[in-house]
């Protein structure tokens, strides 16, 4: 399934290696990821183990439920078996999982730039094919994929193209106006609603669109702590923010989605 990242030819998986014809070499980690990032990029990349752990910590008390299974859905309504379903951003494979898991006549992979959160992704089904890799170069061949998804993730609209088959799909959540409004009540002198986004994406038509808005009743002050972990929020509070976060008992938030699938 996947390419070399060096020379672009297939690679063969070989035991626990990933080998091209080049003799390009790529090594399993023990939690079962591959790491497809060429080390000349440096650094670490994409999210720590402080914020995977709080978003698995948090999507595992069943909060973004409603929201993963809108997802199934209409991966079950626009792909057919025997598809290739490519989780593009997959982080700690939440969503991933749960496709594989209920869609197991389809052929599924992920790949994320954090391979903290890939370490905790490929440990959750075995069935999944995860690689670390940028969403601004994939390690996939052209028209390959029959549908992507794009869950809160970067939008390489070049790659995406050039991945997806011409009758690909392409599904994607955002958020909406009042999503996590309360919480950003709860800790901000001034809270704004989220800024509204267009549906309209340039190289792609709307098939359709479903909301997905309800309430979550979090009633552990470590939940909304792991809940606020996840947004962008997180890294730009400051001291009497983070205070007001931390004294938070329970939380009655709304968790307001947009769920999108696009042809081309």
């Amino acid at each position: 399934m996947f390419i070399c990242p060096v020379c672009k030819n297939k690679l063969n998986k070989t035991g626990k290696s990933f080998i091209c014809s080049n003799g390009h070499c790529f090594d399993m980690a023990k939690s079962g990821y591959v790491n497809l990032l060429l080390k000349s990029t440096g650094g670490n990349h994409g999210d720590n183990k402080l914020m995977v752990s709080a978003r698995r910590d948090f999507l595992d008390k069943g909060y973004y439920e409603p929201l993963r299974e809108a997802i199934v859905k209409m991966c079950r309504e626009f792909t057919a078996t025997g598809d290739i379903i490519v989780d593009c951003g997959c982080g700690e494979g939440y969503y991933t999982s749960k496709i594989a898991e209920v869609l197991p006549d389809r052929t599924v992979c992920g790949f994320d730039i954090s391979k903290d959160a890939l370490a905790v992704a490929a440990k959750r089904n075995k069935t999944v094919e995860y690689a670390v890799a940028s969403s601004f170069d994939i390690p996939l061949p052209d028209s390959c994929a029959d549908m992507i998804t794009e869950i809160f993730s970067p939008h390489s609209e070049k790659e995406f193209l050039r991945i997806l088959k011409p009758d690909g799909r392409m599904l994607m959540v955002i958020p909406l106006e009042n999503h996590l409004l309360e919480l950003k009540q709860a800790v901000y002198d001034k809270a704004y609603k989220n800024e509204p986004s267009s549906f309209e994406i340039e190289g792609f038509k709307l098939l359709k669109s479903e909301r997905v808005e309800y309430t979550a009743d979090i009633a552990c002050t470590e939940d909304i702590k792991n809940l606020f972990a996840m947004t962008p929020y997180y890294y730009k509070t400051g001291e009497k923010e983070q205070a007001r976060l931390n004294t938070l008992q329970r939380l009655n938030v709304t968790l307001s989605f947009a769920v999108l699938c696009y042809g081309l």
